[in-house]
């Protein structure tokens, strides 16, 4: 079930439904919205966190990262970055 969270989140993320610097609800409220425990959004946060998407503020919350992780993908040039 946390996939469909991280997928969901991460989707949001990539088309700039959550554009960089925006916060997360808190885990709470995205376990309602979803319909999962806390501790299901939990690893899912934390997933995101290990693709490098979202950043977590110890008090504050988490918030999309503004500078993303290279891809795999090549840029205009043709290096992977």
């Amino acid at each position: 079930m946390y996939l469909q969270v991280v997928n969901h989140i991460a989707e949001q993320i990539r088309t700039g439904r959550l554009p960089a610097g925006a916060r997360l609800a808190a885990e709470r409220d995205l376990a309602e919205q979803y319909g999962v425990a806390v501790n299901t959004v939990r690893r899912a946060i934390r997933d995101l966190r290990d693709q490098g998407l979202v950043i977590t503020v110890p008090i504050k919350g988490t918030f999309v990262r503004a500078e993303r992780p290279p891809t795999d993908r090549p840029d205009e040039d043709g290096t992977a970055g």
